[in-house]
């Protein structure tokens, strides 16, 4: 069953003291707006459907996915109604994901299945929905959810790390950026200036970067476009920019084995968590081979799970995903001889996450100096244009 588009509506919406407010939400149409603004206890006076085209809905942000999922483990291991903990988990996620829980409790109160309510609100992801979906043959939700919330904490303690690592280059690279602008502008211009008022000629190479600082300050609402032009031009087009970086940094030893072993992370929580639920081996590597993004890894698991399906023997063909390390590789037969996939995939869920803590912590030692160098390749350039005629001048 697909799910709806939702368009982004401008509305006004009077609030419980009667003051009149406007703002910006995303809904499949006027009638589902005005029921997430009541929920608020906002009242839709008019809306505006924005000229956008249509997109899927966007899924339920990660850390009230773990939120949710962490409150259902509690209220369902002790006996509350499915009904009632949706009511209470709608109030431990952030404002604009409660509508959606209380929507998603509606729909299960008016006879829709957990599972068919998690994929009619568009909110969840595959995985999540065969979780839950294999959880209600077994009659165990509260287990499902302990699983997701697990896996969801995994992904967020990821991308934490991620974004730690990039935080210091960031910083640097705007800092540099800034104080680029500055001196190219103001700056430069006046050197330029004070130079010719001394009859001094500088050599080619500052005159270029003299020329371009003047040209950036005389002009400077044109330059001020294009930059913003630019900037337009690289959200159009950031899904091409972000594929274009990845194959960019797949090329640096360091990034490409990080961006890997956050991959298998992801791949073994997600299998630990659907395995643990009961969910067929082969209709789990369908599911989790769909948030790889390395084509190899993709296309080896593709491989095996059709190879599995048609009857193959899960150690040989594990044998031949050698983008998998050897030790994993064994791991995994061990573990099905064993008759223990699911401890496996979860304790190789647990091993990859602290891998990515060493190799975060190793990239992020390469990336301090690597950023203070582009600092100096970004600045020196200007600080040599003026130097060099100034020392020029001295020495004559």
């Amino acid at each position: 069953m697909s799910t709806v588009s939702t368009f982004q509506y401008l509305f006004q919406a009077m609030t419980p003291t009667g003051s009149k407010t406007l703002g910006f939400r995303a809904a499949t149409n006027e009638h589902q707006l005005a029921d997430d603004l009541r929920r608020e206890q906002l009242l839709l006076l008019r809306s505006w459907k924005l000229p956008v085209g249509g997109s899927p809905p966007a899924r339920l942000p990660l850390a009230d996915e773990a939120a949710l999922n962490d409150q259902l483990t509690i209220l369902l291991s002790r006996g509350v109604p499915l009904i009632d903990a949706l009511e209470v988990a709608a109030t431990v996620v952030h404002a604009r994901s409660k509508a959606r829980i209380m929507r998603l409790r509606e729909m299960v109160a008016a006879g829709d299945s957990f599972s068919e309510a998690c994929k009619k609100l568009g909110a969840f992801d595959v995985v999540t929905i065969a979780v839950y979906r294999s959880a209600e043959r077994t009659g165990d939700i509260a287990g499902a959810a302990r699983r997701l919330a697990d896996s969801a904490k995994r992904r967020l303690s990821i991308r934490g790390k991620a974004i730690t690592v990039m935080i210091y280059p960031a910083v640097v690279f705007s800092i540099s950026i800034l104080i680029f602008v500055g001196l190219l502008v103001f700056l430069v211009p006046m050197i330029a200036a004070q130079l010719r008022q001394m009859k001094i000629t500088p050599n080619a190479f500052s005159q270029s970067i003299f020329s371009l600082g003047e040209w950036v300050s005389t002009n400077l609402g044109l330059s001020m476009l294009i930059v913003l032009g630019m900037g337009i031009g690289i959200i159009i087009l950031r899904k091409r920019a972000i594929q274009g970086l990845l194959a960019l940094a797949n090329r640096v030893p360091a990034i490409s084995r990080l961006l890997l072993t956050v991959e298998m992370t992801r791949f073994f929580s997600v299998m630990a968590a659907m395995v643990k639920s009961g969910i067929p081996l082969s209709d789990a590597l369908a599911t989790a081979t769909a948030v790889l993004s390395s084509p190899k890894l993709r296309a080896q698991f593709a491989v095996l799970q059709k190879s599995l399906v048609e009857g193959g023997i899960w150690r040989s063909l594990v044998e031949k995903v050698d983008e998998l390390p050897l030790a994993t590789r064994r791991l995994l037969i061990a573990a099905e001889r064993a008759g223990d996939l699911d401890s496996a995939f979860d304790g190789l869920a647990k091993d990859m996450a602290d891998e990515v803590d060493v190799r975060s912590a190793r990239l992020l030692a390469f990336l301090e100096p690597a950023a203070i160098v582009l600092m100096f390749l970004l600045i020196g350039p200007l600080i040599l244009a003026i130097a060099i005629p100034l020392m020029t001048f001295r020495s004559g």
